[in-house]
């Protein structure tokens, strides 16, 4: 049972034994469903875990901000790893490296540049949860937020336009790949719409009662890192493979 077990892990990440000397991440579909894993992954375990460390049962106002929280190890390690494994990828062709270059860059200065702070207070006994204060720089946050939004654009672009292309016309292609693409394109446009209602808010276009009350940041961030990461499982053939 416990070989059949690690057989199956195996082939889903693509462990090849054969070659002692070379690393384990070497193929393209194993790099394409980490991505997957850790995007999907990421607002729920920031969520999960600081509502078990401060029973804190409501989302915070952005992803961003648990980096000011205990829980912003996990924050920065799978956003790291993100940034990382997007700057290794190179894709089929020269766009698919440099698309997927940019998002990888922009998701480090999300980390080296953090949004605005939870508090301005140390020890803020109203938010027990924040545990970080920086020094306020209205700039810095404006870049953070600016290269969110070039993070997210980039992985909506590549869902969009690189995940669908094909060596094959349309009507040569079979249908799994048609679904794919069909997903890819679903997962893109809910990607643009999220970064459109969040850009909405920022002008406020959305009442900002209406728009703070229902952590509208929070939840459209997440909608689109779920469908980035969707996408990019799709990608690594983990689900509708040929």
């Amino acid at each position: 049972m416990e070989n059949e077990f690690q057989s199956k892990l195996n082939r889903l990440l693509n462990v090849d034994f054969r070659d002692e000397n070379s690393p384990w991440l070497t193929s393209t579909k194993s790099l394409r469903k980490l991505i997957g894993i850790l995007g999907i992954g990421l607002p729920v375990l920031l969520y999960i875990f600081l509502y078990l460390d401060s029973c804190l049962g409501i989302p915070l106002q952005s992803i961003s901000h648990y980096y000011f929280t205990r829980v912003s190890g996990i924050f920065i390690i799978i956003v790291s790893l993100l940034a990382i494994f997007l700057i290794v990828y190179k894709g089929k062709e020269p766009k698919d490296f440099w698309i997927s270059f940019t998002a990888g860059i922009f998701a480090l200065f999300v980390l080296l540049f953090p949004t605005s702070n939870i508090t301005d207070l140390c020890c803020d006994i109203s938010k027990p949860y924040a545990v970080t204060v920086l020094k306020g720089s209205s700039w810095r946050s404006g870049f953070h937020y600016l290269s969110a939004a070039i993070f997210l654009t980039c992985l909506a672009y590549m869902s969009l336009f690189l995940f669908t292309k094909s060596d094959k016309s349309p009507s040569a292609r079979g249908a799994r790949k048609r679904l794919r693409n069909r997903i890819y394109r679903t997962c893109g446009i809910i990607m643009i719409v999220a970064l459109l209602i969040i850009f909405a808010g920022f002008l406020k276009i959305i009442p900002v009662v209406f728009y703070e009350e229902n952590h509208l940041t929070f939840w459209m961030e997440a909608l689109a890192i779920e469908s980035f990461g969707f996408a990019w499982l799709i990608k690594g053939e983990t689900l509708f493979k040929d």
